[in-house]
C-alpha cells in the first residue's frame, strides 16, 4: 500500500521498505508472526508486536533478517489516517497477478492518493505522479467516476 504499489500503479518510486495494511485478528496476526519468523524479522520500534497497539492505530515496525531479505523493513498496520477502515478497502481493492499468477492485492488508486495525503513532502510529488500514470493508462475512458478522481 505503500512505494510498492505505486511501482505497481505504474508511478515508479524507489522504496526502501514494504507496507501491508492487514485486518487486526487473532488469525490474521498468526498467519502474520509465522510470515515474520521465516524472514527472521524483528520489532525496531516501539510498540511492541501486540494485537492491541495495532487496534490503536500504531504501525509495528520489523527488519528482517534473513539472508535473501537482510535488511528488509516492513511495516505493518491496520489503521491509516485519511481513508476508510479495512474492510472498506478491501471491498474496492484491485488485483494485479505478476507473469506467475500471484495476486497482488493493492488499495485503490482513489485510496492510495488519499493515503499518500500525509505531512511528508515526498508523498505530494508521488501523488501527481499516480494521478498521471492513471490519466495515461486510461486516455479513452473519462468515466464520470474518473473525472471525479
Amino acid at each position: 500500500m505503500g512505494g510498492q504499489a505505486c511501482v505497481l500503479y505504474g508511478a515508479a518510486e524507489f522504496s526502501r521498505d514494504v507496507d501491508l495494511a492487514i485486518v487486526a485478528g487473532p488469525a490474521n496476526l498468526s498467519r502474520l508472526r509465522a510470515a515474520l519468523a521465516e524472514l527472521r524479522a524483528d520489532v525496531i520500534a516501539v510498540p511492541p508486536f501486540e494485537l492491541k497497539y495495532l487496534r490503536k492505530g500504531h504501525a509495528i515496525h520489523f527488519r528482517c533478517q534473513a539472508p535473501e531479505v537482510s535488511g528488509l523493513r516492513i511495516d505493518v498496520m491496520t489503521k491509516m489516517r485519511g481513508v476508510d477502515d479495512f474492510s472498506k478497502l478491501w471491498r474496492r481493492r484491485v488485483t494485479f497477478r505478476a507473469d506467475d499468477g500471484t495476486p497482488y492485492h493493492l488499495m485503490s488508486l482513489p485510496d492510495l492518493v488519499c493515503a499518500k495525503k500525509t505531512q511528508r513532502d515526498k508523498d505530494w510529488p508521488m501523488i501527481r505522479r499516480l494521478i498521471e500514470a492513471d490519466y495515461f493508462e486510461h486516455p479513452e475512458q473519462p468515466t464520470t467516476r474518473r473525472l471525479r478522481f
